[in-house]
């Protein structure tokens, strides 16, 4: 799966768009008539976005992540500031290229898809490995 860069989210305001938020939990189907009040309009940066400074976006290309529910074309809201962790989901650099995959750090250091027809990719010891931030959500359209 392929990243491409789509910026920081300190590189400019970002319009707040107030969406409505129900506070009653929807199962199947849209709220109810009668379920019509509204907590607060939802700012998805404030939800989303803990370090702003931190954070940037991607977009990606493939198919590899599609058990993680990462679609092709899906947005990754990608963090620096955190720690990545054995079974995070990080946009990783191998040797200069970029791809978002699991890191994997026991029993061997690889980065493992979330499709079962390609091979994790292990890291040698002359191989350079830089992760460029952890996944923090995917924004995918249907």
């Amino acid at each position: 799966m392929v990243v491409k860069y789509l910026g920081d989210t300190s590189e400019g305001d970002f319009p707040l768009i107030e969406i409505p938020y129900f506070l009653n939990k929807v199962h199947v189907g849209w709220p109810s008539p009668a379920d019509d009040y509204v907590e607060r309009p939802i700012d998805l940066n404030e939800h989303l976005i803990k370090n702003t400074a931190a954070t940037y976006f991607v977009r990606v290309s493939g198919d590899s992540m599609i058990d993680a529910c990462i679609g092709d074309g899906a947005i990754l809201i990608v963090d620096r500031s955190i720690e990545p962790q054995h079974k995070s989901i990080v946009v990783a650099a191998i040797n200069g290229s970029y791809a978002c995959k699991r890191l994997l750090m026991r029993p061997k250091v690889c980065l493992a898809s979330e499709n079962p027809k390609y091979p994790p990719i292990f890291i040698g010891e002359n191989e350079e490995l830089e992760i460029a931030g952890v996944v923090i959500a995917a924004i995918n359209t249907y």
